[in-house]
């Protein structure tokens, strides 16, 4: 199944107790932390599959634990499923990048499943931005960003960050800006990587 022109990425975890939101289990236990990010995952690709119905839009799920079958077994066998490979987040992102526009897609957005006010419609958006700008960039509150999107693989943009911190977002940015991309800007949410981010959560715990 190649991609379209339009073509979203998805990384998640498969949902194993201990092995997921590490961060969370002192506050949640290994099996909580594990269900969270399985309701968070099925919680985006509800999404996806909402953003499916108003455009044409291939998606493409990189994951990390678990194995094919199980991951199938869980969200379905009408998704593309791809392992995330070795290397750091932006290793695997750009990796992933890579792969799509070398398969001639357009425009290229991945998102995490870390964002319970991610929705379709800011999807759609995103993509609408990126027939314009080359960057597209959704900021997490916390400092890193929810959604990235390209017409093209730039390497640069994932090298030489400091992935989990608070400066991502604007490192990336300045990266950005160096090589003079016109960016577009989506709206700032908040993700769930902490015991402190569950306070606030529409997920059920």
């Amino acid at each position: 199944m190649k991609p379209l022109k339009q073509h979203l990425i998805i990384f998640t975890r498969y949902p194993e107790p201990g092995k997921t939101k590490t961060r969370l289990i002192p506050a949640l236990g290994e099996i909580g932390a594990a269900n969270l990010q399985k309701q968070m995952t099925e919680y985006t690709i509800s999404q996806v599959r909402e953003l499916a119905k108003m455009t044409r839009v291939s998606v493409e799920v990189r994951f990390t634990g678990g194995d094919l079958e199980k991951m199938q077994n869980w969200l379905g066998n009408d998704l593309l499923y791809q392992f995330q490979g070795e290397g750091d987040l932006g290793v695997r992102m750009e990796r992933s990048l890579a792969n799509a526009f070398s398969q001639n897609a357009e425009q290229v957005i991945i998102i995490g499943t870390d964002c319970p006010d991610l929705n379709s419609q800011i999807l759609a958006s995103a993509f609408e931005k990126l027939r314009v700008f080359d960057l597209v960039i959704g900021p997490a509150i916390d400092g890193g960003y929810y959604l990235i999107g390209l017409q093209q693989p730039i390497a640069e943009l994932f090298a030489n960050i400091h992935w989990g911190t608070a400066q991502v977002f604007a490192k990336t940015v300045e990266i950005a800006q160096t090589w003079h991309l016109s960016i577009s800007y989506l709206q700032a949410l908040a993700d769930i990587d902490r015991p402190e981010d569950i306070e606030n959560s529409t997920f059920c715990l």
